[in-house]
């Protein structure tokens, strides 16, 4: 019996292997998000909805500590949401008199649009239309942010410092773990492949599933403050409801931007003069010790800062959310 020659067999093992494997692709290429949790969903259906240029965002607005007229706004990071906030969410709530987070356009349980070009002066402008439907355009509110809230924060204190229409009136700003400047800060690959390549982003946002999703997130956390397999399920969750992870790519332009406008935002934290603090997670690799508060200390010498215990790495107020909180009553009451 004649023997097909061995390219022949192996070019039709790839055949095979491809018509299996097609098929599995495109069905995974449209499986649907995942359900959410039941803490997930409490969350959401803890929150309401405003538009902001049509779109749906998502926030929550909870009044907490009785006597008291103190008002925090707290700022999420990428590629996360406001339940970030939820191992402090109930101890702020004892301490201000309202308590409110938002999800940023196309982050969280807010609209995802697409194609959109988003950016960190599009996110400043929706947290100032939240605080004006809220009513609290004239009270002076406490900004507490994280990562690219951080930017987003940024952005806020420079258009209240330059009396801006519709400016916040910023009473103190509590920034934590975020690239404040360019020069210390250290993408992760996935992040650096999705915002600089046009022709493979959109592949990669597709192909982008939980296996990836948990291993990129774990590296941010520190070998013994890791998320449970819950709370990797509902970062992910998050991401993947209305489809975020095919934002992905268009959202991290706000890495250049932050180049861009070094200027803009490095100068107002700089020369403002309103109450800073900075919380730091030391072992965070994408603003890694001691570059980061160096560079934080000799720039930015009005601001008091708190570093955490060696082991807290990104996601500080999800890793020690007792140090955090500490640190952070410590520098609500010092003025």
């Amino acid at each position: 019996m004649r023997v097909p020659p061995a390219g022949l067999m192996m070019r039709e093992w790839w055949v095979h292997v491809g018509l299996i494997c097609i098929p599995l692709l495109a069905v995974y290429l449209h499986i649907p998000p995942p359900q959410l949790s039941p803490s997930l969903q409490k969350w959401h259906n803890a929150g309401e909805a405003f538009h902001f240029r049509g779109r749906e965002i998502f926030y929550r607005d909870s009044y907490g500590a009785l006597g008291s007229s103190d008002v925090i706004i707290l700022l999420h990071g990428f590629p996360t949401s406001s339940f970030d906030w939820n191992k402090i969410w109930e101890p702020l709530t004892q301490r201000f008199h309202r308590v409110i987070a938002l999800d940023f356009l196309g982050f969280g349980f807010s609209d995802k649009p697409r194609p959109h070009r988003y950016s960190i002066f599009e996110q400043a402008s929706v947290v100032e239309a939240l605080v004006a439907h809220l009513g609290l355009s004239n009270q002076r509110v406490n900004l507490l942010s994280h990562d690219y809230g951080d930017t987003v924060a940024l952005e806020l204190l420079y258009r209240s410092d330059q009396n801006r229409t519709g400016h916040l009136i910023i009473n103190s700003l509590c920034l934590s773990n975020g690239g404040l400047f360019p020069e210390t800060h250290y993408p992760r690959l996935l992040q650096t492949l999705l915002k600089d390549s046009s022709i493979l982003a959109p592949v990669l946002t597709r192909l982008t599933n939980y296996m990836i999703f948990q291993k990129g997130i774990g590296d941010v956390f520190g070998p013994y403050t890791q998320p449970t397999d819950a709370e990797f399920w509902d970062m992910w969750t998050g991401l993947r409801y209305n489809d975020g992870n095919l934002v992905l790519d268009s959202i991290l332009q706000y890495i250049n931007q932050r180049f861009k406008h070094r200027e803009r935002w490095v100068g107002a934290l700089t020369s403002t003069i309103v109450p800073l603090h900075m919380i730091y997670g030391p072992l965070d690799p994408v603003n890694p010790h001691p570059q980061f508060i160096r560079l934080y200390q000799h720039l930015v010498k009005r601001s008091t800062f708190t570093i955490l215990d060696e082991h807290i790495s990104h996601y500080p107020q999800l890793e020690d959310p007792t140090g955090f909180l500490n640190a952070y009553f410590n520098f609500i009451h010092s003025f």
